[in-house]
C-alpha cells in the first residue's frame, strides 16, 4: 500500500495578505459598477497603520478608494482599536495612474495590429479538477478552506466572540494508494483577545471549529496544533505586512496543481492571468464531470495583444477514459479561448470578485466559472 501526506494551508479573510486581496478586489468592483469596460490592475500594500494603493486604471467613472478601503476593513472586522488596524484611523495612500496606451492598443479590439481582442499580457495559466469531492477540487484545499470561514463565522456571529479577524488554517491528508482516507495533521492560528486563556482557546476551536468541520477524517492518530507558537493575541496588519498576490497558492489548489505564477486580485478579466485561469478551471471541472478523466489539469498560454492562446495541452494523469488527444480535440471544438469570448462566457465584467478575495476562487458554486453547462456538448464531441 502505497501512503502519500499531502498538505494545503488557507488563511482567514483578515489575515493582511488577505486584506490587500480584498481591497485590490474592491476597488475593481467599484469601478466596474460604473464602467465595465474599466481597465484595471491595482496592487495593495499594508503595514501597520498604513494601506497603499496603486496600480494602472482607465476608466470613466470616479471611485472614492478612502471610502471603499475603509468600507472593506470595517466589514472584516478591523473596526476598533483593539483590533490593531482601526478602519476609521489608519492612513490610507493613493497611488493610481493610468494604463499604458501601449498596452491597451493591443487589448482593446480594433486597436493596434490586431482586430480581435487580444490578451493583457503574456503568460501560462493552469486549471484543475478532480473527482475526489462534491467541489470537484483537492480535498486538502476544501477542508482548510472549511476550517478557516469557520473560524470567522464564529467570530462574526459571536460564538467564539473573542477571537480576532487574522488567522490560519492547514491540513494534512493520509492518502492510501491515491485515496483519501484520514487527516494526518491539523494546524489553525486564530488571533485572540489577551484576556482569554490559551487553554481555553485550544479546548473551544477543538470543539466548534476542528470537530464540526473535519468529522469522519479524525481518529486518535491526529495531531492537532492550535496557536503551537504559545501565544497569538496581536496579528493583522499591526504586526505583519500583507501584499496583494501573497497566497496565490490559497487561492487556486493547495499547491495540489501547477500555478503559472500570476496572481488574481485587483486585475479586471482582459487580463488573463485571472480569466484564463478561470477558464482552465471551468474546462478541466468540465472533464472530469462528464466523466472523461478522474483528474484533470490544463494549461493555457497566452501572447500579449494576440486573442488565440499559443498553447494549451491537457494532462489526466493517466487517468482518462478517452485518448488525451481525444479530449483535447473535443475541449478545442467545444471551448472558445479568446479573452473575450472568456469574458462573455463566464460574464465577467459583473462586479463579483470581492467574493473570490477569501476562501479560495474555484470548488465555489456561485461563480460561472464552475458551472459544469458544457458536459453534454463534451460528450457529443469526443
Amino acid at each position: 500500500m502505497e501512503i502519500k501526506l499531502i498538505t494545503s494551508e488557507s488563511v482567514t479573510e483578515g489575515h493582511p495578505d488577505k486584506i490587500c486581496d480584498q481591497i485590490s478586489d474592491g476597488i475593481l468592483d467599484e469601478i466596474l459598477k460604473k464602467d465595465p469596460e474599466g481597465r484595471v490592475a491595482i496592487e495593495t500594500f499594508v503595514t501597520n497603520g498604513m494601506v497603499v494603493v496603486a496600480g494602472e486604471v482607465r476608466t470613466n467613472c470616479y471611485v472614492q478608494v478612502d471610502d471603499t478601503v475603509r468600507k472593506i476593513l470595517k466589514n472584516i472586522g478591523y473596526n476598533g482599536p483593539e483590533s490593531g488596524f482601526d478602519c476609521d484611523s489608519v492612513g490610507i495612500m493613493s497611488a493610481l495612474h493610468s494604463q499604458s496606451p501601449e498596452i491597451a492598443q493591443g487589448v482593446d479590439a480594433g486597436s493596434g495590429e490586431n482586430k480581435e481582442q487580444g490578451a493583457g499580457d503574456q503568460g501560462l495559466m493552469y486549471g484543475y479538477a478532480t473527482n475526489e469531492t462534491e467541489e470537484l477540487m483537492p480535498l486538502p484545499i476544501v477542508l482548510a478552506h472549511k476550517l478557516a470561514f469557520r473560524l470567522a463565522e464564529l467570530r462574526k456571529n459571536k460564538t467564539l466572540s473573542y477571537l480576532k479577524p487574522d488567522g490560519k488554517s492547514q491540513v494534512t491528508v493520509e492518502y492510501q494508494d491515491g485515496v483519501a482516507k484520514r487527516v494526518e495533521t491539523v494546524v489553525i492560528a486564530a488571533c485572540h483577545n489577551s484576556k482569554i486563556s490559551l487553554a481555553k482557546v485550544r479546548a473551544d476551536i477543538r470543539k466548534n471549529v476542528i470537530a464540526p468541520v473535519l468529522g469522519k477524517y479524525l481518529d486518535k492518530k491526529t495531531k492537532i496544533y492550535i496557536n503551537s507558537t504559545g501565544a497569538f493575541t496581536i496579528g493583522g496588519p499591526a504586526v505583519d505586512t500583507g501584499l496583494t498576490g501573497r497566497k496565490i497558492i490559497v487561492d487556486t489548489y493547495g499547491g495540489w496543481a501547477r500555478h503559472g505564477g500570476g496572481c488574481f486580485s485587483g486585475k479586471d478579466a482582459s487580463k488573463v492571468d485571472r480569466s484564463g485561469a478561470y477558464m482552465a478551471r471551468h474546462v478541466a471541472k468540465n472533464i472530469v464531470a462528464a466523466g472523461l478523466a478522474d483528474k484533470c489539469e490544463l494549461q493555457v498560454a497566452y501572447a500579449i495583444g494576440v486573442a488565440e492562446p499559443v498553447g494549451l495541452y491537457i494532462d489526466t494523469f493517466g487517468t482518462n477514459k478517452y485518448s488525451e488527444g481525444a479530449i483535447l480535440k473535443a475541449v478545442k471544438k467545444v471551448f472558445d479561448f479568446r479573452p473575450e469570448a472568456i469574458i462573455k462566457k463566464l460574464n465577467l465584467k459583473k462586479p463579483i470578485f470581492i467574493k473570490t478575495a477569501a476562501y479560495g476562487h474555484f470548488g465555489r458554486p456561485e461563480f460561472t466559472w464552475e458551472k459544469t453547462d458544457m458536459v453534454g456538448l463534451l460528450k457529443k464531441a469526443i
